[in-house]
Parts: C-alpha cells; sequence; structure tokens
C-alpha cells in the first residue's frame, strides 16, 4: 500500500489474505510514524495536499542524486516535487491581497448597513408619523363629527 505501487487496501487484503481493519491499522501507526502512506490506488497526482507536503519536507533537505533516488523508491517524478514544492511556498503568497480585498469588502458592506439603516429610520418616521395623523384626524371627527376632504 506503500509507494511506488499505492495498492488499494481493499485489493491488498485480497491478494494478501490479510484482513482489512489490520491494513487500515497498519496504515494508521506507519502514518502515525510520519511514512508516506497513501494506500488508497490513487497516482501521486490525486493525493491529498498533506501526502504530498510530507513528500515536500521529506526532500526539502535532499541534493539532486538523493532526490532521484527518493523519486524511484517513491514512485514520483522530480518536476513533481518541484511543482509540489512551488505550490507549497505559494500558498500564502496572496494573502495580502486577501486581506485587502476583504477588507475592501467590510467597508462596502458596512457603508451599505449604515445607508439601509438610514433609510429604515427615515421610513420609520415617516410611519410614525401617519399613523399620529390618523389618530389626530380619528379624534378630531370624534369631536366634531365627520369632516369631509374636499
Amino acid at each position: 500500500m506503500m509507494p511506488p505501487s499505492n495498492i488499494p487496501i481493499t485489493q491488498l487484503s485480497i491478494e494478501m489474505g490479510i484482513g482489512e481493519s489490520t491494513l487500515y491499522n497498519w496504515r494508521k501507526q506507519a502514518v502515525n510514524k510520519g511514512y508516506l502512506v497513501p494506500g488508497d490506488g490513487k497516482n501521486a497526482e490525486q493525493w491529498s495536499s498533506a501526502n504530498k507536503f510530507s513528500v515536500v519536507l521529506e526532500t526539502a533537505s535532499l541534493n539532486q542524486a538523493e532526490l532521484a533516488e527518493y523519486c524511484r523508491n517513491k514512485g514520483l517524478y522530480a518536476e513533481q516535487i518541484v511543482a509540489w514544492r512551488s505550490a507549497c511556498m505559494d500558498a500564502n503568497a496572496n494573502v495580502k491581497e486577501q486581506e485587502k480585498f476583504f477588507t475592501l469588502e467590510a467597508k462596502k458592506d458596512k457603508k451599505q448597513i449604515n445607508q439601509l439603516e438610514k433609510e429604515l429610520l427615515r421610513k420609520d418616521r415617516a410611519l410614525a408619523e401617519t399613523a399620529a395623523l390618523l389618530v389626530l384626524r380619528k379624534k378630531a371627527n370624534a369631536i366634531w363629527g365627520e369632516i369631509e376632504d374636499e
């Protein structure tokens, strides 16, 4: 189930006659020890980001010869590792732009909220004024009788 074979656990269980739960347990123990064990039959490009990051960490200090040997053992290509390293390094590169974008969006939202609150207050006042005029008209009609509008 380890690279370069990456045989799925279900297939490995059938071929070797070992229970799947035992294989899952062994994989979990290997992962806890820091080994790279995808064990799902996926090729390297479909690995999780955690597994790719593990490879980048493992190969960070290797020279070209050691990297080539590592790649042969794991069934990887050096170009894949270079691409993954680049992706890891760029992961936080645009944090400033995102922060600026979110700040701008927050300002827009706050401005719109303030505008809507002002409009709501204006309409509440107009409604209160209309209600007061209706009450006043009712009282005037009760005192002086029905007044006809011309």
